[in-house]
Formats: structure tokens, sequence, C-alpha cells
């Protein structure tokens, strides 16, 4: 009998000062029983990062390769934005840089983070609309320890940097620019 997913519910206040985007989120998030709390809560952060009314989750760890982790489309269907977060392949990730307007990676990994990009940098340079964003291990970490099946979270976000809490505590974040146009 396969298990099954656990739904988490957010309530998340955004400012995102440096978007000029403010607004309020009701989400659910499913959780794939081999998905860790610490990645679904980096998911959730990927979502404060580009918060629009369009973006939405995708399907999560039981969804195939095709399928980003977070995706904004527009009414066509086209997908403007494609969001994966980990250290997906990077043969993955050109195929989403081909299926997307923009493709953002939002990498983490305590140890394979530097190795993963060493060996993907070189591979992706020729992507024009890929961004790649890292977070600290011990953000990433401390991110997990917000989770709860029921969150209402509290988000700002201003020179870069993020808060992010809930009200007994709160996490600072400051995702680190590996590769985009930015640069």
């Amino acid at each position: 009998m396969a298990l099954k997913s656990t739904i988490f519910k957010a309530e998340l206040q955004l400012a995102d000062l440096d978007r000029s985007h403010f607004g309020d989120y009701s989400l659910t998030i499913a959780r794939h029983p081999s998905e860790t709390d610490q990645r679904m809560m980096i998911r959730l952060l990927a979502f404060a990062m580009f918060a629009s009314e369009t973006l939405a989750f995708g399907r999560g760890l039981s969804s195939s390769e095709d399928e980003a982790d977070l995706a904004d489309t527009d009414l066509t269907g086209f997908i403007e934005r494609w969001i994966d977060v980990g250290l997906p392949d990077e043969r993955n990730i050109r195929r989403a840089c081909s299926r997307s307007g923009e493709t953002v990676v939002l990498a983490y990994g305590a140890r394979t983070l530097d190795l993963w990009w060493q060996a993907s940098a070189s591979k992706l340079a020729g992507q024009k609309n890929l961004r790649v964003y890292a977070l600290a291990p011990d953000e990433s970490q401390a991110l997990a320890g917000l989770a709860a099946r029921n969150m209402r979270l509290q988000c700002t976000i201003q020179d870069g940097v993020i808060w992010l809490g809930n009200d007994s505590s709160q996490v600072e974040l400051k995702p680190r620019l590996l590769f985009g146009p930015d640069q």
C-alpha cells in the first residue's frame, strides 16, 4: 500500500519590498512521504521569493522530472517561470530553460551543493534565462524548524534578505546568487 502525502496549510503574509509585491496567501502544500520538512519549507520559501497570483506548487516528489516544483503560468498555459529546489540534474535544468521564459533553481545541501555546482556550472553557462540561488546549510536547516501542519507565517523581503517567521521564531535568509543575468 502506497503512503499518501501529508497536507500542510500555510497562511503567508508577504511584504516583498524589493518587488513592491504585498499579499496574503492561503497555501496548501502536499508533502510527499519521502520529502523532508526542510525541502517542503524551501518550496514555501521559493513561493515567497517569486509570489504571484498565478504561481502554483507542482505535485512534488511524486511527479515526473518534467514538472516544476513551482510554476507560474500565463492564461495560454505557457510557463513564465519554472522553479526547482534542491540539486536537479543539469539536463533537467536545460530542458526547463527551453520550456519556460525563466528558470530558477533554489539549491541547498550542506556538503553536496558546492560539488553539484562545480559539476554543473560550465554545462549551464549558456542558459540566458536561468538563475541559480544557493541557501547556506544553517539557513535551510533553520527553515525546517518553522514547519507545522498549520502555519501562520510572516515574510519580509528587502535588499535580498528574507525574514520568515511565525509568532515564536524567525529565520533570516540570504540566498546567494550563483548564476544569472544579474551577474
